[in-house]
């Protein structure tokens, strides 16, 4: 029965897809190949066609003849070139791809000429006899993932150790425990002697309100210990990011303050952009993860946004809403009143 007519055959390519283009462009297969072939290899991938009925390469990229150093892959079999346990693991993958008649992404591990190498090969079906096979290689990334891997966990150990000193020296202080910083008690006490002394001495001074954004997934999988760690990074970067003259506090579960004495807006603003940058490009360890600190701040000063201390808070508080409101990161001025 001629079947080349029969509606209800959907082996033929669909109409409009490429697959029914190239049919119809027979003429530009062997070019299209060559083509296909020169815009892979340079991203260190290698091409190889592999016939199931033999077991036996029919084509291979010259890049994937240099990775195996055992001559031409085409016409060669696994054995030639893999260890046993090897072969079982492609042969494995290899059934898997034509049982499911679906693309397959798999992590290889090989023994070559002493050296563990290591790749990533996406095969696909090609006809009911043939496995197209895509080879990445990955040992170097994965060199360099495992350095960093090692760093981050050295950076981790060293923070808990200086933590720990800090802990021990600060004790009986008046500090956080945690953050290091002055407590809201003594905030509070700074705060209104900042007021009496620039209300007497007709001078500016800035506060500042600093809001720990939401931490990324990979940090909150990791519970309460993550925050624990941030908030140590927050009271790092602050004490390290605030002169003598000025003080900075921990005044909530979330929330930081910092009071700049005798600076005006505009170089508060400045001020605070530098620490914003700097926190973000600040290492925080966890469990070899680097979780990043991301935070919002909201600026004020005195006299200009406002002259009492309830007001300072107020405008500040709302300042750094409306910068976690705009996404996180970010330093945003509390509003000036106009004065009729």
């Amino acid at each position: 029965m001629d079947t080349s007519s029969d509606p209800y055959d959907d082996s033929s390519p669909k109409q409009g897809s490429f697959a029914h283009w190239l049919s119809s462009q027979a003429g530009l297969l062997p070019e299209l190949g060559s083509v296909l072939l020169s815009l892979i290899e340079p991203l260190d991938s290698f091409v190889a066609v592999k016939s199931l009925v033999t077991g036996r390469y029919v084509f291979a990229s010259p890049g994937l003849d240099h990775v195996f150093g055992k001559g031409p892959v085409a016409g060669s079999i696994d054995n030639d070139l893999m260890r046993s346990d090897e072969v079982i693991g492609m042969r494995r993958v290899e059934q898997s791809v034509m049982a499911q008649r679906t693309m397959v992404v798999s992590e290889h591990r090989l023994e070559l000429a002493g050296r563990r190498r290591e790749f990533t090969v996406t095969r696909a079906p090609l006809g009911p006899e043939h496995i197209l096979s895509v080879w990445r290689e990955r040992t170097e990334e994965r060199h360099r993932e495992s350095h960093l891997q090692r760093a981050l966990q050295q950076i981790e150990q060293q923070q808990k150790t200086i933590e720990q000193i800090r802990r021990e020296l600060q004790q009986g202080s008046g500090r956080d425990d945690l953050s290091g910083l002055y407590l809201r008690a003594q905030f509070d006490d700074q705060l209104l002697r900042e007021i009496d002394l620039s209300t007497r001495e007709h001078r500016e001074f800035a506060l500042v309100i600093i809001a720990l954004d939401p931490a990324p997934e990979a940090a909150r999988a990791m519970g309460e210990e993550a925050n624990l760690r941030l908030l140590e990074g927050m009271g790092r970067m602050l004490r390290a990011n605030t002169r003598s003259m000025d003080a900075a506090c921990r005044i909530a579960e979330d929330r930081f303050a910092v009071l700049l004495s005798g600076v005006g807006l505009a170089t508060a603003h400045a001020r605070m952009e530098q620490l914003r940058r700097q926190c973000t490009a600040q290492i925080i360890v966890l469990n070899g993860v680097d979780m990043g600190l991301s935070i919002s701040m909201g600026v004020c000063s005195f006299p200009h946004t406002a002259s009492k201390q309830e007001e300072l808070l107020a405008a500040s508080e709302a300042a750094v809403q409306e910068a976690q409101r705009r996404g996180g990161n970010q330093v945003v001025l509390a509003a000036i009143p106009f004065v009729n």
